[in-house]
């Protein structure tokens, strides 16, 4: 049986935010990919209720995801996403926040250690972006999405390796009903647009930028993403100072819900690590 966790309301950096918070103990803030039809709750569903238990998990829709608000168009970015989430901690009176990042997520926490490292502890980066890499044909996809059942239904196929989830009609019409609203799409079209490698180099870090985080991070990836390659994290491995890596076999840029319980085990050992 799937458990509900109740929504929540409040401005942010000025900016009217949906969110999740469940919980108690040490504060996590989950922050979900860049996909057609994401929220918070799509993103991390399976895993809130389970890290709920030992954590104090926060996961907001960004601006122009979700049920947060939406903006005028241009104004999405990275600047944006950042200021709203430090806005989030700052507010909360949260103090040395872990962040788990997916995809997109994964890069706004890179670029939130650099530029308010007081605010975090550690990193936990799934299938991320944020370094430098050359455009997927299946990321392509995601950002070059146009509202259908057949189009999000060929997504999940890109986004998952098990077979199972493209026949998942559940799975792809939650995601399908969460792009038919015209603000979300107007938003989403805003957002990527061509030429998309541009999109891709705007959310990268250099070397240089990745060796100041020096918080620690724990990098996971699965070995058959098409959408982020797994070689990102091995890039950002590479490069920042206090970093673990692990990968998943069979597994594409799911990993949450591909593998549900064998990401919640690496989160928690990581985080509770001293």
């Amino acid at each position: 049986m799937s458990i509900t966790i109740e929504g929540k309301r409040a401005t942010f950096a000025g900016i009217d935010t949906h969110y999740y918070e469940e919980g108690q103990g040490e504060p996590v803030l989950f922050i979900h990919g860049s996909g057609p039809g994401v929220s918070a709750w799509a993103n991390w569903r399976l895993v809130l209720p389970r890290l709920s238990k030992n954590f104090h998990v926060i996961a907001p829709d960004l601006a122009g995801f979700g049920s947060t608000e939406k903006l005028e168009e241009g104004a999405y970015g990275m600047d944006v996403w950042v200021d709203q989430l430090s806005a989030l901690i700052e507010d909360k009176g949260l103090e040395r926040v872990s962040l788990v990042g997916n995809s997109l997520g994964g890069a706004i926490a890179l670029h939130l250690a650099k530029k308010r490292p007081e605010l975090l502890d550690k990193l936990v980066l799934m299938g991320t972006a944020g370094v430098p890499f050359e455009l997927t044909e299946g990321l392509d996809k995601v950002w070059g999405y146009t509202p259908s059942y057949e189009n999000m239904a060929e997504l999940i196929d890109i986004f998952s390796y098990d077979d199972k989830y493209k026949k998942d009609k559940d799975l792809i019409e939650l995601r399908y009903q969460g792009t038919l609203d015209k603000e979300n799409q107007d938003a989403f079209a805003s957002m990527f647009p061509a030429p998309r490698q541009a999109q891709v180099d705007k959310l990268a870090l250099s070397d240089e930028e990745l060796q100041d985080i020096k918080h620690p991070v724990l990098a996971l990836h699965g070995r058959e993403d098409q959408v982020i390659p797994a070689e990102n994290s091995w890039k950002a491995f590479q490069a920042l100072p206090n970093a673990e890596m692990h990968l998943f076999s069979k597994c594409g840029h799911w990993i949450q819900i591909e593998k549900t319980e064998e990401f919640c085990q690496q989160v928690e050992m990581f985080l509770n690590q001293e």
